[in-house]
């Protein structure tokens, strides 16, 4: 199980396949890197080397009592990619993950290529998903409640609460799907950790900086993702950014799962020097089309 040691003597567990141009992948929070191994990293093997890591507090990582803010983790990113010499990458991120690559990118724009930046938030946007009306609310409880869980109206739009409840519906995806999660893990750096209070902390990254950011961001989120929000205000406000709309799904938010195909033949298009393009947006084939 290799771990890279940070210069803050932090512990980062991660996993390197494939060969060609560096790929980093980051995951989002409550995951860990197997989320890209189930079936991505294995149809992007053959074209890219690729770094997946779980982020401090998950997977394999250390779990230290702070840092959990999207600028403390663009830290470990470099500290990471020091430690295994990548001085120049593509990143793809999901959810947090994405937002870690965009601060990663202002941070450090010289060793950043590309950015697949898969439903995308940013603390920064925070005041578009943090009104009652927000339409997730509605989509992740609904979601949950087709699941067996319960949510309380009053706690509809609690984040801590809606992600501790998430904990306890069966596995969605993969070979063990339908089994029951074991969320020991993560409910300890939830107990433990600033983790939630972390995630809203907008750091560098305001939105006078985004703007800043000059890597080419493909921006891609599902057709009715409760995050199209932050999708419009990034690809208005990013200088250098594409829009890519994945099928709608049940969840809607994690395509690297629901639909992975689709997001592959997003990527092995769109890293590469050309892409294929229609009325500004990428046209992604759906599942059963997707080829790789």
């Amino acid at each position: 199980m290799p771990k890279a040691t940070l210069p803050s003597g932090l512990k980062i567990h991660y996993q390197c396949a494939g060969q060609g141009p560096d790929l980093v992948m980051i995951h989002g929070l409550t995951g860990n890197l197997a989320v890209w191994h189930l079936k991505i990293v294995p149809m992007l093997s053959d074209h890219y080397r690729i770094t997946t890591y779980d982020l401090r507090g998950h997977g394999y990582s250390d779990m230290p009592p702070d840092g959990y803010s999207a600028t403390d983790m663009a830290g470990d990113l470099k500290g990471l990619m020091d430690h295994l010499e990548i001085e120049r990458a593509d990143f793809v991120g999901h959810s947090y993950g994405a937002d870690i690559a965009l601060y990663y990118a202002f941070r450090n724009p010289d060793r950043v290529r590309q950015i697949g930046a898969v439903e995308a938030a940013l603390p920064a946007l925070i005041h578009l998903r943090t009104r009652e009306d927000w339409i997730g609310w509605d989509y992740w409880a609904q979601v949950l409640e087709r699941s067996g869980v319960e949510v309380p109206p009053e706690h509809r739009c609690d984040l801590e609460y809606m992600v501790r409840k998430s904990m306890d519906i069966p596995k969605k995806w993969g070979p063990l799907k339908g089994l029951p999660r074991n969320p020991e893990r993560f409910l300890r750096v939830l107990n433990t950790t600033p983790l939630v209070s972390d995630y809203e902390k907008v750091g560098d990254l305001t939105l006078e900086n985004i703007p800043k950011i000059q890597a080419l961001v493909h921006l891609i989120y599902a057709e009715e993702s409760a995050f199209l929000g932050s999708h419009d205000y990034l690809l208005e406000h990013l200088p250098n950014a594409r829009s890519v709309m994945l099928p709608s799904t049940e969840w809607g938010h994690f395509g690297p799962l629901e639909q992975p195909e689709a997001v592959v033949a997003h990527l092995i298009e769109s890293l590469a020097p050309t892409h294929a393009e229609e009325n500004g947006h990428v046209v992604v084939p759906r599942p059963a089309q997707a080829t790789v």
